[in-house]
Parts: C-alpha cells; structure tokens; sequence
C-alpha cells in the first residue's frame, strides 16, 4: 500500500510511504532536512510498522512540538486506522 502524508508543523512537505502488511518498505519525503531523513528512511525499512511508531512518535524538533519523525509515526497511524 502507498501512503501519501502531508506533515504539519514542519520542514518535510510531503512523505510517501510503501508498505506491505505490518511492514515498512520504502520512505520517500520531500522537503525538509534530506540526509536526516535518508537516514531514517534506511533504519526503518523492513521494520513493523508498530515499532517505528513506537520509537519514533512524540520527538519534537526544537521547540517545535512535532518533528519529522513524530509525523512520520502519525502518518502510519493514520494509515491502520
């Protein structure tokens, strides 16, 4: 399944998430900070998707109180819902 996610409250613009099951296969966004977010796209693939919420939902960026990661977990919240 392709997820397609607008964040709110931060950099990112839009993240485009495949999955297949329970599991996260590809993380694609664009916007925001692209090394960081390459970076999480490679340690969340092929992970269930209830652990990367799990880990990842409630960082803040800054004193944001959201970052990309955190929307990156309500999108896939969204999703099973």
């Amino acid at each position: 399944m392709l997820i397609t996610y607008r964040p709110r409250g931060t950099c990112s613009q839009l993240m485009e998430i495949e999955t297949e099951g329970n599991i996260v296969k590809s993380l694609k966004v664009t916007g925001g900070c692209s090394g960081n977010l390459k970076g999480i796209a490679s340690l969340i693939e092929g992970m269930e998707i209830d652990e990367v919420i799990s880990r990842l939902e409630g960082i803040r960026c800054g004193s944001k109180t959201t970052s990309c990661p955190d929307q990156l977990a309500q999108a896939l919240k969204k999703a099973r819902e």
